[in-house]
């Protein structure tokens, strides 16, 4: 996903219908989301954002990762605060011009998620 300049809540609203989408067809999901320029939030765009996050306090768990691309300091320090809150995701930020790193950690497995598995650190016994 991509934002910057001026978010409304129909621009949010997509992007929830994406996540929800994503979420029905796969029981555990990343995200990278592209920040650039982000000037602000409307009012409904924000409500709505607060709103979401807290129904997705319960869902949890269908989140692995979520790669935060920006170069603004002060939505690096969001992402850091949510990671401390929302433990069960990791979160990560990466610079805007690390684009390609973010969608590749993003796009690891979960441990036990391989059909190989050892590639999740199983040696045998």
């Amino acid at each position: 996903m991509k934002a910057g300049g001026i978010v409304t809540g129909s621009e949010l609203q997509r992007a929830i219908d994406a996540i929800e989408a994503t979420k029905r067809d796969h029981p555990v999901i990343s995200l990278v989301v592209e920040i650039d320029n982000l000037r602000l939030m409307t009012l409904t765009a924000l409500l709505k954002d607060i709103g979401y996050g807290l129904t997705q306090l319960v869902d949890l768990d269908h989140y692995h990762r979520a790669a935060v691309v920006t170069d603004q300091a002060w939505i690096e320090q969001i992402a850091h605060l949510e990671e401390r809150l929302f433990k069960a995701v990791e979160i990560r930020t990466f610079p805007g011009h690390e684009h390609g790193a973010a969608m590749a950690w993003a796009a690891e497995l979960p441990t036990g998620a391989h059909e190989n598995p050892e590639e999740d650190g199983y040696h045998g016994a």
